[in-house]
């Protein structure tokens, strides 16, 4: 009886090979699985071409609404960034991608699932970490990372199995889902040479944004956002208005050198305007209405989060206890914040919330000011008592080292 593997199949070069190579190595019945996560694929044409080349089944699922509560939303509430840049929007969708290959190979009755990340990546380890979390009797396989051919390769063997390539309109290899568009390899391997125009397509270039500021006003629900410029929108819907919006004035586009996690240092380009736009608001809206204390502690909760997500951690429990506390912080950020768009940039210019600490009648320099200036007086002294102690036991250090020193040039 032959085996089955289940594929997760984007329609391009590698992952069409890989059908050939799994029916070829593993006398293996292959099934296809490919996820609507909103990259804007024709993925009628995919399916098309997972059945020309002799698959078992195959499988399209719109997930793009679970990508957004699962993975995207809270990502919104940790402000998911890693190292302070990449919004993890390939991360995000690598897991939710794995969840779906353990279902279909349990209905399947598969024995393995199969990917086709390279050996270099993090994409590799979120897959099958993932995977092996929900089932650990599932056996994966990486064609990429066994077969280890080059492109050149990889189109001679495709040819020679006579599998229909896609033709590829780009010179880079690029990712992406509605939380963001990521770009690498070819021209951009050299990192100290600007990207050029036809990289991007979500956001425009700052020269040709529009010369007029465009403002964007984000309404929040207990961390969620709910409604932009007054309409109230579903989570995909918002993410793409905020997207094209955003990405119209050139904002969104990031240029990194990131660290992966198999030690390769990589430089990435990624357009994520909804994502760099949505966190930013979020942000802005919990300094308005959690603690100092809070605000401090979230933002290491948050560096944590990011990191377990990036390196394929979803499913660890530390996770699940993080967005715990996070959601706790989330009860009272709820409120409206508005940013104005100019030619790439982004800030926010006010923000409001029933819940908002900030206090104009203690904050105000008017008259009829509520704060007691004079109670200042003793809390700085109390502020700063141990300071000052630290301080002259120092001094009085320094004053015996110059004495014995002195002692002993005398000597």
């Amino acid at each position: 009886m032959r085996s089955t593997v289940v594929l997760a199949y984007s329609g391009g070069l590698d992952t069409s090979v890989c059908i050939k190579w799994l029916q070829e190595k593993y006398s293996a019945n292959v099934v296809t699985v490919t996820l609507d996560l909103g990259q804007q694929d024709e993925l009628k044409a995919i399916e098309e071409r997972a059945h020309l080349l002799g698959v078992k089944n195959h499988y399209t699922l719109d997930v793009q609404d679970e990508f957004v509560s699962d993975y995207v939303f809270p990502a919104v509430k940790a402000n998911a960034m890693y190292q302070g840049k990449y919004p993890l929007s390939t991360a995000l969708g690598r897991p939710l991608i794995a969840k779906k290959l353990v279902e279909i190979a349990s209905r399947e009755d598969a024995d393995a699932v199969a990917h086709g990340c390279t050996g270099k990546g993090n994409d590799q380890v979120r897959m099958e970490v993932t995977v092996k979390s929900l089932d650990p009797n599932l056996k994966v396989i990486a064609p990429v990372r066994e077969w280890n051919m080059s492109r050149d390769e990889e189109i001679k063997y495709a040819l020679a199995h006579r599998i229909p390539i896609k033709p590829s309109r780009s010179i880079y290899s690029v990712d992406q889902n509605l939380w963001g568009r990521s770009i690498e390899s070819g021209p951009l391997e050299k990192p100290d040479q600007e990207p050029a125009a036809d990289v991007y397509e979500w956001t425009r270039l700052p020269e040709e944004a529009p010369d007029t500021p465009g403002y964007l006003e984000l309404e929040f629900a207990e961390g969620l956002p709910t409604a932009v410029n007054g309409s109230v929108m579903r989570g995909r819907e918002l993410i793409g208005f905020v997207n094209k919006f955003a990405g119209s004035h050139g904002v969104g586009a990031i240029d990194h050198v990131e660290d992966r996690l198999v030690g390769i240092k990589s430089r990435e380009i990624y357009e994520c305007p909804a994502a760099v736009a949505i966190i930013e608001a979020h942000r802005d809206l919990e300094k308005l209405v959690l603690t100092r204390n809070e605000l401090s502690f979230k933002s290491r909760v948050e560096g944590e989060w990011s990191w377990l997500v990036y390196s394929g951690l979803w499913l660890d429990p530390l996770r699940a206890d993080l967005d715990r506390f996070i959601d706790s912080t989330q009860d009272r950020v709820t409120g409206t914040v508005r940013m104005k768009l100019y030619k790439g940039g982004i800030r926010v210019v006010g923000r409001s919330s029933p819940f908002s600490i900030y206090n104009i009648d203690l904050s105000t320099y008017n008259k009829g000011s509520t704060f007691d200036q004079r109670g200042a007086a003793g809390f700085i002294e109390l502020w700063g008592l141990q300071s000052r102690i630290a301080a002259s036991i120092k001094e009085k250090g320094r004053e015996i080292g110059y004495q014995r020193k002195t002692a002993k040039a005398a000597e």
